[in-house]
Protein backbone atom coordinates (compact mmCIF):
# COMPACT_ATOMS: atom_id res chain seq x y z
CA UNK A 1 0.00 0.00 0.00
CA UNK A 2 1.71 3.34 -0.89
CA UNK A 3 1.84 6.25 1.84
CA UNK A 4 0.53 8.90 1.94
CA UNK A 5 2.25 12.42 2.06
CA UNK A 6 0.87 14.54 4.89
CA UNK A 7 1.51 18.08 5.00
CA UNK A 8 0.82 20.45 7.58
CA UNK A 9 1.67 24.85 8.60
CA UNK A 10 3.86 25.29 11.58
CA UNK A 11 3.63 28.81 13.16
CA UNK A 12 7.80 29.74 13.48
CA UNK A 13 6.36 32.80 15.06
CA UNK A 14 3.31 35.37 15.25
CA UNK A 15 3.20 37.64 12.10
CA UNK A 16 -0.45 38.65 12.95
CA UNK A 17 -1.32 42.11 13.54
CA UNK A 18 -4.76 40.92 15.82
CA UNK A 19 -6.64 38.12 16.74
CA UNK A 20 -8.96 38.66 14.03
CA UNK A 21 -6.02 38.51 11.08
CA UNK A 22 -5.06 34.85 13.09
CA UNK A 23 -8.40 33.63 12.77
CA UNK A 24 -8.50 34.67 9.29
CA UNK A 25 -5.76 32.73 8.16
CA UNK A 26 -7.27 29.46 10.36
CA UNK A 27 -10.36 29.82 8.05
CA UNK A 28 -8.00 29.63 5.35
CA UNK A 29 -6.22 26.40 6.30
CA UNK A 30 -9.42 25.01 7.64
CA UNK A 31 -10.91 25.50 4.05
CA UNK A 32 -7.39 24.32 2.03
CA UNK A 33 -5.89 20.99 1.68
CA UNK A 34 -3.69 21.40 4.16
CA UNK A 35 -4.34 18.73 6.79
CA UNK A 36 -2.64 19.57 10.55
CA UNK A 37 -0.93 23.10 12.10
CA UNK A 38 1.17 22.59 14.68
CA UNK A 39 2.91 25.13 17.10
CA UNK A 40 6.50 25.56 19.01
CA UNK A 41 7.54 25.61 22.27
CA UNK A 42 9.51 28.49 23.65
CA UNK A 43 9.41 29.21 27.44
CA UNK A 44 11.36 32.38 27.14
CA UNK A 45 10.98 34.91 24.75
CA UNK A 46 11.85 38.62 23.46
CA UNK A 47 9.78 38.19 20.69
CA UNK A 48 5.80 36.95 20.47
CA UNK A 49 5.75 33.42 21.34
CA UNK A 50 2.69 32.20 22.79
CA UNK A 51 2.50 29.10 25.31
CA UNK A 52 1.32 26.19 22.74
CA UNK A 53 -1.14 24.40 24.77
CA UNK A 54 -3.21 27.53 25.28
CA UNK A 55 -2.85 28.61 21.32
CA UNK A 56 -3.94 25.34 20.36
CA UNK A 57 -7.04 25.46 22.55
CA UNK A 58 -7.66 28.53 20.41
CA UNK A 59 -7.06 27.05 17.45
CA UNK A 60 -9.11 23.80 18.32
CA UNK A 61 -12.53 25.82 19.06
CA UNK A 62 -11.91 27.86 15.78
CA UNK A 63 -11.59 25.12 13.53
CA UNK A 64 -13.33 21.57 12.99
CA UNK A 65 -11.30 20.08 10.14
CA UNK A 66 -7.82 20.64 11.20
CA UNK A 67 -5.35 18.14 12.86
CA UNK A 68 -2.76 19.94 15.39
CA UNK A 69 0.04 19.49 17.49
CA UNK A 70 3.06 20.75 19.40
CA UNK A 71 6.49 21.05 17.76
CA UNK A 72 7.67 20.03 20.14
CA UNK A 73 7.22 20.88 23.83
CA UNK A 74 10.22 20.44 25.92
CA UNK A 75 9.01 18.05 28.47
CA UNK A 76 11.50 18.55 31.70
CA UNK A 77 9.64 22.15 31.50
CA UNK A 78 5.99 20.93 32.36
CA UNK A 79 4.95 19.37 35.02
CA UNK A 80 4.00 15.69 33.97
CA UNK A 81 0.78 15.29 35.32
CA UNK A 82 -0.45 18.73 34.20
CA UNK A 83 0.24 17.68 30.65
CA UNK A 84 -1.37 14.92 30.70
CA UNK A 85 -4.09 16.75 30.97
CA UNK A 86 -3.79 19.34 29.16
CA UNK A 87 -3.26 17.16 26.21
CA UNK A 88 -6.14 14.68 27.35
CA UNK A 89 -8.55 17.23 27.32
CA UNK A 90 -7.25 19.62 24.32
CA UNK A 91 -8.06 16.19 22.55
CA UNK A 92 -11.32 15.22 24.45
CA UNK A 93 -12.89 18.87 23.32
CA UNK A 94 -11.47 18.91 19.77
CA UNK A 95 -12.94 15.32 18.65
CA UNK A 96 -9.99 13.34 18.54
CA UNK A 97 -7.78 15.62 16.64
CA UNK A 98 -4.63 16.63 18.75
CA UNK A 99 -1.35 15.23 18.16
CA UNK A 100 1.45 16.34 20.88
CA UNK A 101 5.10 16.18 20.13
CA UNK A 102 7.50 16.21 22.96
CA UNK A 103 10.87 16.56 23.41
CA UNK A 104 14.27 16.98 26.16
CA UNK A 105 15.52 20.33 24.83
CA UNK A 106 18.88 21.69 23.76
CA UNK A 107 21.49 21.86 26.58
CA UNK A 108 22.33 24.80 25.70
CA UNK A 109 18.96 26.77 25.53
CA UNK A 110 19.05 30.06 27.34
CA UNK A 111 15.93 28.62 28.96
CA UNK A 112 17.73 26.61 31.61
CA UNK A 113 19.61 29.58 32.84
CA UNK A 114 16.87 32.21 32.29
CA UNK A 115 14.61 30.24 34.93
CA UNK A 116 16.85 29.16 37.37
CA UNK A 117 16.83 25.00 36.41
CA UNK A 118 20.10 22.80 35.05
CA UNK A 119 19.77 21.17 31.77
CA UNK A 120 21.95 18.16 33.68
CA UNK A 121 19.94 15.04 34.35
CA UNK A 122 17.03 16.22 31.98
CA UNK A 123 16.81 12.61 29.56
CA UNK A 124 15.98 11.12 33.05
CA UNK A 125 13.37 13.23 33.91
CA UNK A 126 11.82 13.08 30.00
CA UNK A 127 11.86 8.86 30.63
CA UNK A 128 9.82 9.00 33.84
CA UNK A 129 7.50 11.75 32.57
CA UNK A 130 7.04 9.70 29.63
CA UNK A 131 6.09 6.55 31.94
CA UNK A 132 4.10 8.54 34.05
CA UNK A 133 1.95 10.42 31.37
CA UNK A 134 1.47 7.48 29.01
CA UNK A 135 0.10 5.15 31.64
CA UNK A 136 -2.34 8.42 32.72
CA UNK A 137 -3.52 8.15 29.31
CA UNK A 138 -3.95 4.17 29.59
CA UNK A 139 -6.44 5.12 32.30
CA UNK A 140 -3.85 3.05 34.68
CA UNK A 141 -4.17 4.05 38.53
CA UNK A 142 -0.71 4.98 38.37
CA UNK A 143 2.19 4.12 41.54
CA UNK A 144 5.35 5.10 40.75
CA UNK A 145 8.44 5.88 42.32
CA UNK A 146 11.19 7.68 40.69
CA UNK A 147 14.37 9.77 41.05
CA UNK A 148 12.41 12.91 39.61
CA UNK A 149 9.06 11.79 40.34
CA UNK A 150 6.57 9.99 42.88
CA UNK A 151 3.33 9.09 42.23
CA UNK A 152 0.65 7.32 44.20
CA UNK A 153 -3.30 5.95 42.80
CA UNK A 154 -2.93 8.97 40.55
CA UNK A 155 -5.45 8.67 37.37
CA UNK A 156 -7.01 11.65 34.72
CA UNK A 157 -10.24 12.06 33.84
CA UNK A 158 -11.05 12.90 31.01
CA UNK A 159 -8.88 9.93 28.87
CA UNK A 160 -7.83 11.33 25.63
CA UNK A 161 -10.18 10.16 22.84
CA UNK A 162 -7.41 8.68 20.82
CA UNK A 163 -6.56 5.43 22.59
CA UNK A 164 -3.83 5.20 21.98
CA UNK A 165 -2.47 8.75 22.35
CA UNK A 166 -0.52 9.35 19.17
CA UNK A 167 2.47 10.72 20.82
CA UNK A 168 5.59 11.40 18.66
CA UNK A 169 8.95 12.68 19.86
CA UNK A 170 11.84 14.16 18.37
CA UNK A 171 15.66 14.46 18.95
CA UNK A 172 18.50 12.09 17.13
CA UNK A 173 20.60 11.33 19.98
CA UNK A 174 21.15 7.26 20.91
CA UNK A 175 18.94 8.14 24.14
CA UNK A 176 16.23 10.10 22.07
CA UNK A 177 16.09 6.99 19.62
CA UNK A 178 15.84 4.61 22.34
CA UNK A 179 13.03 6.94 24.09
CA UNK A 180 11.22 7.22 20.71
CA UNK A 181 11.34 3.17 19.87
CA UNK A 182 10.02 2.48 23.61
CA UNK A 183 7.67 5.18 24.07
CA UNK A 184 6.66 7.30 20.72
CA UNK A 185 4.10 6.48 18.12
CA UNK A 186 6.05 8.95 15.59
CA UNK A 187 9.10 11.07 15.39
CA UNK A 188 9.63 14.19 13.91
CA UNK A 189 12.89 15.84 13.20
CA UNK A 190 13.72 18.92 13.91
CA UNK A 191 15.40 21.51 10.92
CA UNK A 192 17.63 19.08 9.28
CA UNK A 193 18.61 17.53 5.76
CA UNK A 194 17.06 14.64 4.30
CA UNK A 195 20.50 12.75 4.70
CA UNK A 196 20.29 13.89 8.66
CA UNK A 197 16.30 13.08 9.08
CA UNK A 198 16.76 9.99 7.17
CA UNK A 199 19.63 8.54 9.43
CA UNK A 200 17.91 8.97 12.34
CA UNK A 201 14.70 7.05 11.12
CA UNK A 202 16.87 3.93 10.21
CA UNK A 203 18.12 4.03 13.62
CA UNK A 204 14.96 4.34 15.27
CA UNK A 205 13.42 1.32 12.81
CA UNK A 206 16.50 -0.65 13.83
CA UNK A 207 15.41 -0.19 17.91
CA UNK A 208 12.16 -0.71 16.95
CA UNK A 209 13.29 -4.08 15.34
CA UNK A 210 14.92 -5.14 18.17
CA UNK A 211 12.84 -4.25 20.95
CA UNK A 212 9.69 -5.67 18.87
CA UNK A 213 7.35 -2.70 18.79
CA UNK A 214 7.21 -1.33 15.13
CA UNK A 215 6.30 2.71 14.29
CA UNK A 216 4.41 2.85 11.24
CA UNK A 217 6.41 3.96 7.47
CA UNK A 218 4.16 6.92 7.60
CA UNK A 219 4.09 8.00 11.43
CA UNK A 220 8.00 9.68 10.39
CA UNK A 221 7.71 13.75 10.13
CA UNK A 222 10.41 16.61 9.27
CA UNK A 223 10.54 20.07 9.62
CA UNK A 224 10.97 22.63 6.64
CA UNK A 225 11.21 26.11 5.70
CA UNK A 226 9.43 27.12 3.00
CA UNK A 227 8.17 30.09 0.45
CA UNK A 228 6.63 30.33 -2.62
CA UNK A 229 7.52 32.91 -5.31
CA UNK A 230 9.27 36.05 -4.42
CA UNK A 231 11.35 35.46 -1.69
CA UNK A 232 12.81 38.71 -0.71
CA UNK A 233 15.07 38.18 1.57
CA UNK A 234 12.64 35.71 3.78
CA UNK A 235 14.94 33.11 2.69
CA UNK A 236 18.75 34.83 3.90
CA UNK A 237 21.07 32.90 6.36
CA UNK A 238 21.96 35.00 9.49
CA UNK A 239 24.70 36.09 10.84
CA UNK A 240 28.28 35.31 9.98
CA UNK A 241 27.77 32.06 8.04
CA UNK A 242 25.53 34.05 5.79
CA UNK A 243 28.43 36.26 4.49
CA UNK A 244 32.02 34.39 5.25
CA UNK A 245 33.87 32.26 2.68
CA UNK A 246 36.11 29.59 4.91
CA UNK A 247 34.73 26.33 4.79
CA UNK A 248 32.76 25.63 7.46
CA UNK A 249 30.70 28.78 6.87
CA UNK A 250 29.94 27.28 2.74
CA UNK A 251 28.96 24.27 4.02
CA UNK A 252 26.61 25.73 7.15
CA UNK A 253 24.89 27.28 4.08
CA UNK A 254 24.52 24.43 2.13
CA UNK A 255 23.05 22.75 4.94
CA UNK A 256 20.61 25.12 5.69
CA UNK A 257 19.57 25.62 2.40
CA UNK A 258 18.61 21.96 2.40
CA UNK A 259 16.30 22.49 5.30
CA UNK A 260 14.30 25.05 3.20
CA UNK A 261 12.56 25.20 -0.04
CA UNK A 262 12.62 28.66 -1.33
CA UNK A 263 11.31 29.26 -5.03
CA UNK A 264 8.10 27.75 -7.12
CA UNK A 265 5.81 25.06 -6.29
CA UNK A 266 8.40 22.40 -8.18
CA UNK A 267 11.04 23.52 -5.76
CA UNK A 268 9.28 22.89 -2.69
CA UNK A 269 7.92 19.34 -4.41
CA UNK A 270 11.40 18.86 -4.97
CA UNK A 271 12.67 19.24 -0.99
CA UNK A 272 9.53 16.82 -0.18
CA UNK A 273 10.54 14.31 -2.57
CA UNK A 274 13.72 14.20 -1.21
CA UNK A 275 13.04 13.56 2.16
CA UNK A 276 10.40 10.73 0.92
CA UNK A 277 13.19 9.64 -0.70
CA UNK A 278 14.99 8.99 3.19
CA UNK A 279 11.88 7.29 4.70
CA UNK A 280 10.23 10.86 5.80
CA UNK A 281 6.47 11.29 5.17
CA UNK A 282 5.07 13.78 6.99
CA UNK A 283 6.00 17.53 6.88
CA UNK A 284 5.61 20.51 9.11
CA UNK A 285 5.82 23.25 6.47
CA UNK A 286 6.92 26.77 8.05
CA UNK A 287 6.11 29.96 5.95
CA UNK A 288 8.69 32.49 5.64
CA UNK A 289 6.31 35.13 5.52
CA UNK A 290 6.01 38.54 7.90
CA UNK A 291 2.56 39.80 7.34
CA UNK A 292 -1.05 37.93 7.67
CA UNK A 293 -1.79 38.37 4.18
CA UNK A 294 1.15 36.88 3.32
CA UNK A 295 0.85 33.74 5.64
CA UNK A 296 -2.53 33.50 3.63
CA UNK A 297 -0.80 33.57 0.82
CA UNK A 298 1.21 31.19 1.09
CA UNK A 299 -1.12 28.98 2.85
CA UNK A 300 -2.99 28.96 -0.70
CA UNK A 301 -0.19 28.58 -2.95
CA UNK A 302 0.88 25.19 -0.48
CA UNK A 303 -2.32 24.24 -0.95
CA UNK A 304 -3.49 24.29 -4.66
CA UNK A 305 0.33 24.04 -6.33
CA UNK A 306 2.13 21.59 -4.04
CA UNK A 307 -0.22 19.33 -1.65
CA UNK A 308 -2.31 18.02 -4.85
CA UNK A 309 0.85 16.90 -6.45
CA UNK A 310 2.77 15.73 -3.31
CA UNK A 311 0.57 12.23 -3.91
Amino acid sequence: MAVRIGVGLGLGGFPFDTIDDFRRWLDACEDSSIDSIWHSDRVVSRDPAFEPMTLLSVIAGATRRLKFGTNAIVLPFRDPVTFARQCATLDTLSDGRFFPTVGVGRGDAPEWEATGRSPAGRGKKMDEALEVITRLWAGENVDFEGEHLSLKGATINPRPKQQPMPLWLGGSSKPAIRRTARYGHGWLAPLQTPEEAGATVADIKRECEEIGRPIPDDHYGATILFRIGDGGEAGAIPGEAGKSDAPAAVEMRKRIQRMQAIGDAETVLERIREFCDHGVTKFIAIPMAKTADDMIEQCRRLSEEVIPHAN
